[in-house]
């Protein structure tokens, strides 16, 4: 190829990156497992073939030239991209993404729909992180995280997102019961205590209706999932997120109290930590569920 012949020996260039990095000769031939002697004469042959000293020589100090360090830089972040290159193929090898999520979304939206990923990017292993804790992305614990809230997030990159609505549930054995009509002060409200107030409360809906009754849920839970599940046990009524109860308005299990709904204020998004690595596990997810979100 042409550029093999406009460049310098790689092994010199790779000396010169360590040497600059670490200041010292002796420093970056212990690092590379050569003789300090090695690491000068690849240095001397570098300095001839460029036509201009790298490193200006001092008692007990090396100092770098001005075009050491630009040459240097452009080094530096070529090897950096090397290495990006390199470990993102490892990472295809191993073919494992890792997706984070809330207890709810990943059991009641992630799970169900698993099955379509798997049949579409068959080969990659699928690892679900469920907490309704906020995930640190910084902390890399997962590749991908799906977070309800309201965009931008300092720690991820918002690369897909979609609204939802919230109405009133319940089963169909507890509407019968009641019968029909608006919310009232004698129905019976479950409630979940999210640490996460982005997740709408009783009392903001009720607010939100101008009903003036007071909030007195008969059953209190912390997971969302057990909010929804006493539900469509009949125990009562909870505040629906159509994204995540769908399946059990499609199959019947948990039905609309009333016509009231509202679009919720913040979003499901799609979040990929600003220090992503890049590998075809992580493509794939990012891609489905993009799609899936806004199917």
């Amino acid at each position: 190829m042409l550029f093999r012949k406009r460049l310098p020996s790689l092994t010199a260039l790779i000396m010169l990156e360590a040497v600059l990095r670490r200041k010292s000769f002796t420093a970056a031939a212990g690092e590379l497992g050569v003789t300090q002697a090695a690491v000068s004469r690849q240095i001397a042959i570098l300095e001839k073939e460029l036509g201009q000293l790298m490193f200006v020589r001092k008692h007990r100090a090396i100092e770098p030239t001005p075009a050491c360090l630009v040459l240097g830089a452009s080094l530096a972040q070529s090897f950096a991209n090397i290495s990006d290159t390199i470990e993102s193929i490892k990472g295809s090898a191993q073919d494992v993404v890792t997706i984070g999520a809330t207890v709810a979304f990943s059991s009641f939206w992630l799970l169900p729909r698993l099955a379509d990923f798997r049949a579409q990017n068959p080969g990659i292993q699928v690892r679900v992180v469920s907490q309704d804790s906020k995930i640190d992305l910084d902390a890399g614990q997962v590749d991908l995280a799906v977070r309800f809230g309201v965009p931008p997030f300092n720690d991820g990159t918002v690369i897909a997102s979609r609204g939802d609505v919230i109405m009133l549930v319940c089963s169909p054995d507890y509407l019968e019961r009641r019968g029909a009509g608006p919310l009232s002060a004698e129905d019976e409200l479950i409630e979940t205590d999210a640490e996460d107030r982005s997740w709408q409360s009783w009392n903001q809906w009720i607010a939100r209706l101008g009903l003036q009754f007071v909030v007195k849920p008969s059953l209190r839970f912390n997971h969302y999932t057990e909010t929804i599940f006493a539900a469509r046990a009949g125990q009562g009524v909870a505040l629906g997120w159509g994204a995540l109860v769908k399946t059990f308005l499609d199959d019947g299990t948990l039905v609309a109290l009333d016509e009231t709904a509202f679009a919720a204020e913040g979003r499901y998004n799609v979040l990929i930590p600003h220090k992503s690595r890049r590998t075809v596990a992580i493509d794939g997810a990012c891609s489905w569920l993009t799609a899936s979100l806004h199917g």
